[in-house]
């Protein structure tokens, strides 16, 4: 079956270091594609010989042709083409004996394989301009999924990396996205308590307060607090504190939704640099370091306050049975 890829939006660009040869390599499923057509432009060669070396790279058993080639429809063609893999593009490198072909053999074990351990490589030159992929629809499509965020029922932190989700070189399973999320939480919490999330917990849970030193939890305020509620640190902060961090997202959100309409592509380092600058800005002070207590000591010391309290909480907890037991007994008198 043909696929049509008129509406692809997925590039890359290759740009030889002389700047004598660009090419846009089609990206589709989980690899980069070129035709015959292209290839002959990347490497300075006839089509001709293109063709010869594809055909050895198969015949030899270098590479399997099925799981190498694609015949796709694109826009402008009357006919299916044939579209090469980036192994493909790998090997016919190896074999074409041109300074392009030496060029490109150093950016694909480099950039291209940057592509596919991140999912998205940035061409400099493309983001500056905003052409290509980043026209007026993307942004569109940005500011309504910034304004989605805004209206969601999700957590405050959460909010800021669902921004930084829409980064336009996102990638999620990436050392700069999991220090980012690891850290954002905190962030929030330090610049409105001075504490990060750990150090509020373990400084706040204590057993003999009438409900443990938290504001909030699932079934207040009527309801028995549970072993769940007392290592969430969003419920040891009132309602000053939660005030302060709506004020705070909603701000953070209304400079997203601005960017967007302006066309300012952001990316993972810049909404990582972009959420400093916006504490900064707002006179609230910068988490520096991981905080002087762990999680796992803040878990440790919530949970063991909270044995100490449910002895207390089930002694003196009144359910809704005892309340019509009590009722009842009250109309009997």
């Amino acid at each position: 079956m043909f696929k049509n890829m008129t509406n692809s939006k997925q590039f890359l660009i290759y740009k030889a270091p002389s700047g004598a040869v660009r090419v846009d390599v089609l990206v589709q499923g989980e690899s980069v594609w070129l035709t015959q057509e292209q290839l002959a432009q990347l490497f300075g060669r006839e089509r001709s010989v293109i063709s010869k070396h594809l055909r050895n790279i198969f015949k030899e058993s270098e590479l399997v042709e099925e799981s190498n080639v694609q015949i796709l429809h694109i826009a402008g063609s009357d006919k299916p083409v044939k579209f090469y893999s980036l192994d493909a593009i790998i090997s016919l490198g190896y074999r074409v004996n041109s300074y392009q072909a030496t060029q490109f053999r150093i950016w694909a074990t480099t950039t291209l394989r940057e592509f596919m351990a991140k999912g998205f490589v940035l061409d400099d030159e493309r983001l500056k301009k905003n052409k290509g992929v980043f026209g007026k629809d993307y942004f569109d499509e940005l500011l309504e999924r910034i304004r989605e965020i805004r209206a969601s029922e999700r957590r405050f932190y959460q909010k800021i990396t669902d921004i930084y989700a829409l980064s336009v070189d996102y990638a999620a399973k990436s050392p700069e996205t999991a220090g980012f999320f690891a850290q954002v939480q905190n962030k929030l919490h330090w610049a409105i308590t001075g504490q990060t999330a750990a150090e509020l917990i373990y400084s706040s849970a204590d057993a003999t307060k009438i409900t443990m030193g938290l504001s909030t939890w699932k079934q207040a305020p009527h309801g028995k607090i549970l072993k769940s509620d007392v290592t969430v640190a969003k419920n040891y902060l009132n309602e000053a504190h939660i005030d302060e961090l709506n004020r705070i997202v909603s701000a953070y959100l209304d400079l997203a939704e601005n960017r967007a309409k302006r066309g300012i592509l952001m990316t993972m380092a810049d909404w990582s640099a972009f959420l400093n600058s916006f504490l900064e800005l707002s006179n609230y002070p910068i988490l520096q370091d991981k905080g002087t207590v762990s999680a796992l000591e803040a878990r440790l010391k919530a949970e063991g306050e909270y044995e100490i309290f449910r002895q207390r909480q089930d002694l003196n907890f009144v359910s809704d049975f005892d309340l019509v037991i009590a009722q009842l007994e009250d109309k009997k008198r």
